[in-house]
């Protein structure tokens, strides 16, 4: 008898609060199974990609360097050739559009004929307003 008089009040609210979920216009049913297999993957089959994860893709065309002994660049890494300019902002300076973070600062100076090798970040926040960043991870005069 306990048992009845514990259950009851619990069913009632149950009743009550499906009854609150209701629909104010006409009832419609949405079906519950799984959906028909048509041979087509759906769109949620593809692999999501990550919001901020780009791969980087060089715009420039690798220059091969001239004279001097060559190191290939590191896996992933791009090679550079060119002539640094300066920035408008101070202390930054930039090969054929390509805006140099790191590397060696006695090397880049204005003018300098110079083949860097790194990886471009064009996602990278800098101060320096121009050019897509290069992130330096060699370099030497040409």
């Amino acid at each position: 008898m306990r048992t009845f008089r514990l259950v009851v009040p619990a069913l009632i609210a149950c009743a009550a609060l499906s009854a609150c979920g209701g629909t104010d216009g006409p009832a419609t049913s949405t079906p519950s199974g799984p959906s028909p297999v048509t041979g087509q993957p759906t769109p949620s089959a593809s692999v999501p990609s990550t919001p901020g994860t780009a791969t980087p893709v060089p715009t420039a065309t690798p220059k091969p360097p001239s004279g001097g002994p060559s190191i290939p660049p590191p896996v992933g890494a791009t090679e550079l050739t060119g002539t640094i300019t300066s920035g408008v902002e101070p202390n930054c300076v930039l090969l054929d559009g390509y805006l140099l973070i790191g590397g060696p600062r006695e090397v880049f100076t204005a003018g300098a004929r110079v083949t860097v090798t790194g990886r471009v970040e064009p996602g990278m926040m800098t101060t320096c307003q121009q050019g897509t960043p290069f992130v330096v991870e060699g370099a030497r005069r040409s």
